[in-house]
């Protein structure tokens, strides 16, 4: 039996329809750093499908760097930005807001979301406090759609966020490096053109949903960020062949291909979901997307991880570990089957 890869959503290397575009346009010679027809063009197309014509939309070249370099441009010096506890700039970027001069202000997530009351007390707590002119400033707030926990912010949690937000003048940002998956989602209620109009700046991801690298951010208020291609370059996220990132996009957003990355692999993702269930696996919690994560008996998991590559998440008791199955816009079929002849054998008692 080969070994299954079910460890995370960027392990294959893009959707066929960018590979044989990039070949068919590999000798014709542009432009560099993003300013070629090939950017223009998935420009236009985001612009459209987002109804934000007068958006800005730019490409970085990943999802970590896309984070670094709008935190560290949108904020001053003195100030950081407010995310979940469990978010993925607080957990899983090795410290790269704070490598640029910035605090993560934590705030207890639930289910992975940043709730809006728990963010509306933080800003009172912290304004109320006499000595808040010594401490760092909340300058913005970082979500991410779907979030750390592979669960969905609805319309009407995203709203009462913005509330907040405008509240206390902070920019929201999301994270949308999985974004074809929330949008693919039967639970979904938030739409690229409702996100675009409640999110003062998000991006979407290429890299985790059919592209071979980068992602695209999408600015609503062209004034937020005056230079940004200027701090695009300065920190390194500048491809100088914009074109692998204008050609990767514009793909994608032809015929429906960033949508139909995400809904193939929720397909497979809920056929696993079933056969935990059927099977007796526990849940950690449930998600509405493509990121599966079960508790399982440290014993079983040395016989599984012999034909299955997961993500270990974090310790669940003495004897057990939580685990996360991801499926992927390039998840075969065959492979969720034997992945389920997996889950069967190794039921818990």
């Amino acid at each position: 039996m080969k070994k299954l890869y079910f460890g995370s959503d960027y392990q294959e290397g893009m959707r066929e329809e960018i590979l044989a575009r990039l070949q068919e346009t590999n000798r014709i010679p542009v432009s560099g750093y993003g300013t070629d027809d090939f950017c223009a063009s998935a420009i236009a197309k985001i612009k459209t499908a987002c109804k934000a014509e007068d958006a800005e939309v730019y490409f970085l070249s990943g999802g970590t760097q896309t984070n670094e370099t709008v935190i560290s441009s949108l904020l001053h010096d003195y100030e950081g930005v407010v995310a979940a506890d469990t978010g993925h700039v607080s957990l899983h970027e090795a410290g790269a807001i704070e490598h640029g001069g910035h605090k993560v202000l934590t705030v207890k997530g639930i289910d992975g979301k940043l709730p809006a009351e728990g963010l509306r007390e933080y800003l009172e707590l912290f304004y109320a406090d006499a000595n808040h002119d010594h401490m760092v400033q909340p300058g913005m707030v970082y979500i991410s759609q779907p979030t750390e926990y592979g669960t969905l912010y609805s319309l009407g949690e995203l709203r009462a966020l913005r509330e907040v937000c405008d509240t206390y003048h902070l920019p929201l940002y999301v994270d949308g490096a999985r974004l074809a998956y929330a949008l693919a989602s039967s639970a979904n209620d938030v739409t690229l053109p409702l996100l675009t109009e409640l999110a003062d700046l998000f991006y979407i991801g290429g890299t985790k949903c059919g592209a071979m690298i980068g992602e695209a951010l999408v600015i609503r208020n062209k004034t937020l960020l005056p230079h940004f291609f200027t701090s695009i370059k300065q920190h390194g996220a500048l491809l100088a062949k914009g074109r692998l990132l204008g050609i990767s996009f514009v793909t994608l957003f032809t015929d429906g291909l960033y949508e139909a990355c995400g809904a193939h692999a929720l397909q497979e993702a809920e056929k696993i979901k079933n056969a935990l269930k059927e099977n007796g696996w526990k849940f950690y919690l449930e998600t509405p997307t493509n990121q599966i994560f079960t508790v399982v008996e440290n014993e079983t998991l040395k016989q599984l991880e012999e034909h299955v590559v997961y993500s270990f998440w974090e310790p669940y008791d003495e004897t057990h570990t939580v685990i996360r199955f991801a499926t992927s816009w390039a998840t075969d079929p065959e492979d969720t089957e034997q992945l389920i002849r997996l889950i069967q054998e190794y039921r818990p008692e």
